[in-house]
Parts: C-alpha cells; structure tokens; sequence
C-alpha cells in the first residue's frame, strides 16, 4: 500500500524560522501528540486548540487585551468607539418599531469595554429608550476575561456554581440584567441586536491553495528535520472541507473558509428572520478579494503563526463576501463600509468637536486627538476595519397602506436611514 506524499506548501509564510522563539511545552506536546496519531491537522483544528483548548488555549488562560497584553481593541482607545454603536443600535431598535423587549447580544465582549460604553450611551439617550424592557446578553468563552466583564460591568466577581446554559449572572449599578453565555444558541430567543467586534477574525479557518491536480487543503504537521517545530504542508489529495467549502467559480489562487462563522451568520439571521433584530460586526475584513491573511500577534508585534502556540494571538480577515452568502435570503446585508466612513457616518466629526469645546487640558486634548487619528486614519484602523450589518427585510418596507379593498406593501428606501451605512445630515 502506497503512503500518501504530503507536501509542503511553497508559500512564504509557510514554515516556522529556525531563530524564533521556543515553543510552549504543554501546546506543542499536545498538537504534536495529535500530529503523531491522526497526521497533519487541518489550520481550523489548529486555530481551535491554540485559542481555545480549555486547558493551554490563548483565550482561555489569561487577559490579552490592551496595553500590557498583545493586541489593543478601538474600544480600549476611545469610548467615542462604542457610545457609537450604542447610539446605531437606539437607531435601529427606532427604526424596528420600538420594540417593548431588547436584548443587547455581545459575541466576544472582551474586557467588557466596548458593552459598558454601549450602555453610557443608553445612560444619555435614556427619555428615548425609556419604557423598553434592556438586558445585556454576553457569549463568551474564557473563564478569566468574564471575571474582568463582571467586574467592569456590574462592580462584582461573582462566579456561581452553574452547569447551565446561563454560568454566570449579575446587574449593573442602573438595575441593568447581565448574563453569560458560551454558546449563542443558549442566548433567550426575542428582539434582539447582536454586536461582534474583533470576533469573526478569531474564529477558526480552512486554508486552500490552487494545484494543478485541483484544490488542496492546506495543513499543519511536524518538521520532519526539526521536530520541536510546526511546518504547514498541502494534503496529498482532496480533503472533506476542499470539495465543500470552495465555489466553484472561485478565481483566487489562495483561499481561507471560515466554515464557523458561515454557521454563527446562519444562527443570527434566522434569529432576526424570526424575532426581528439586527447585527452589526465590525472586523479586519475584504469582500472576497484577498487570500493569504492568517496572522500572529505577540506584544503588539507581528509573530510567526506556527511559533510558541498558545502564547501568541491568531487572526485571519474576515471574508464579508462569504459572510453574506451565508446570511442567505431572510435577511438583508448591508456593507462592508471601512471604519473612518462608519464612524463619519455616525457623527464622530461632531462629537469630537463637542468634547474638545469642552475641553480644556492640553494633554487629554492631545490624548483625544490621537485616538480619532488612531480609529479614523486611513494608515491606521480607518481603512483596515470594516462595518457590515444584518437587517430584517422589513426594515425597507414601507408600512401597510390601504388602497380601496386592497392592501399593498411595496419596497422602497427605509423611511429612517441605517445609520453608519448610510450619511447622516446634522441641522
């Protein structure tokens, strides 16, 4: 019987350098371990085990957002960032009807950040939301970054002893309910608007490279001359995941599939079809035009993605062409626009120049112009971040007229604007 001839990938980035750094013991034993059972493991499984292995994954052993962590996040630069979003999400649950019930749904909320300024926006825009029926619904993964959520969210680090769908439940200061999750599917069905920023781009991604025997997966396995090291190669042959996620159209040489996010983006747009709702994600993203993008970040500096796993952060840009044929017809998709046009969108220009009216300190003036520059710049995360939403196709529907005998329903542009997506004009 012949043995299947694994190849390794010609890519650049396609094998650990000799000079970097040694490999975590506990990850490396356990992927390595697995290699030497199972063979080459697909870029998904490895992305899976070194973020989230409940024991040595990254997100699951420790706090790795801000300034002493590896990566820093727009809401960790300025609260303007996600009292924005608050405010795009009063403005759609206005432009939903006003819904008595809504649920506010954070994938990801990391320190819980971007949440609170959420709800110091709510605070502000409370005669306008007053009445409705507000709970807060956080799905998150890592034990220690739902301490730190608690802890910013409801001034508590409570950790009751629970197997349910909801492990861990509080209030804000405002009487605001709060519960934990790990999954979405155990978040309360209802209206809700679901917020994922810096999510997508975490989730775990098949990669493919173009032969000309067809379509090959691209793998992780041991460096036969260097066994403490990881090598990517390409499977022998056609893979599960090569003869189901690659369309057929598809010109790309190089491509990356995020089957996970493709099956989330179903969850939510079915939640919306049904319940009514919206979602808004906000991630380093393209529309179907790049290829190789699966990154590694460590102390805020680019590290190679098959070095020390575990210790280092993973991400890959978000395919928002893909995430919108998943969404599928239920629902209707609008963007990706980048960040700087978003956050123009919204009035970021007009609250900026509210806050440094009223500011008089020459350092926290300073310190507010640097982080516009840092969110809005087009060398910085202005044109790197990208806003794409999922709406309720009633959203654009003009409301039942009656004609005589007959009720027509006809299409038409929203009588209110999407904000973000859309310019607003300010009087």
């Amino acid at each position: 019987k012949l043995v299947p001839r694994w190849t390794a990938s010609s890519r650049a980035h396609c094998s650990s350098s000799a000079d970097s750094q040694d490999p975590g013991p506990s990850m490396l034993k356990h992927l390595t371990s697995k290699i030497k059972s199972t063979g080459p493991i697909t870029v998904a499984e490895y992305m899976k085990e070194v973020l989230t292995n409940p024991v040595t994954g990254y997100y699951v052993r420790g706090d790795m957002l801000g300034p002493d962590g590896d990566f820093i996040t727009s809401p960790e630069i300025s609260q303007i960032f996600g009292e924005l979003i608050g405010v795009w999400i009063i403005s759609e649950w206005m432009g939903a009807g006003r819904p008595q019930q809504l649920q506010l749904v954070e994938l990801g909320p990391g320190k819980g950040s971007l949440a609170a300024d959420i709800l110091r926006a709510f605070s502000q825009l409370k005669s306008v939301v007053d009445g409705a029926s507000v709970s807060l619904h956080l799905v998150e993964v890592s034990p220690a970054l739902s301490l730190i959520q608690a802890q910013k969210l409801t001034g508590r680090q409570e950790w009751p002893n629970s197997d349910g769908p909801v492990y861990l439940r509080g209030e804000t200061p405002a009487g605001l309910p709060v519960s934990w999750y790990r999954r979405l599917e155990d978040v309360p069905s209802g209206f809700s608007i679901f917020v994922a920023h810096e999510f997508f781009d975490a989730l775990p991604i098949h990669k493919f490279q173009r032969t000309d025997r067809g379509w090959r997966e691209v793998m992780v396995d041991i460096d036969p001359h260097k066994p403490q090291q990881l090598r990517f190669v390409l499977a022998p042959s056609r893979t599960l995941a090569s003869s189901v996620l690659v369309q057929a159209d598809e010109r790309r040489d190089h491509l990356e599939v995020c089957a996970e996010a493709g099956v989330l983006v179903q969850q939510l747009a079915r939640r919306i079809s049904e319940n009514g709702g919206a979602a808004l994600i906000a991630d380093y993203g393209h529309d179907g035009t790049k290829t190789d993008t699966l990154r590694s970040f460590k102390n805020h500096q680019l590290h190679h993605v098959l070095s020390s796993p575990g210790s280092a952060d993973l991400t890959a840009d978000v395919d928002f062409s893909y995430i919108r044929r998943m969404a599928g017809e239920g629902v209707t998709c609008l963007g990706p626009v980048t960040q700087k046009t978003f956050l123009k969108n919204m009035g970021v220009d007009v609250r900026m120049q509210v806050l440094l009216r009223n500011c008089s300190d020459p350092s926290t003036r300073e310190q507010l112009i640097s982080s516009y520059d840092m969110l809005t710049s087009p060398t910085k995360m202005g044109e790197r971040f990208h806003f794409f939403s999922l709406l309720h196709p009633s959203r654009f529907s003009k409301p039942v007229i009656s004609t005589g005998l007959n009720l027509e329903r006809t299409k038409s542009p929203a009588s209110l604007p999407v904000a973000g997506f859309t310019e607003l004009s300010f009087p």
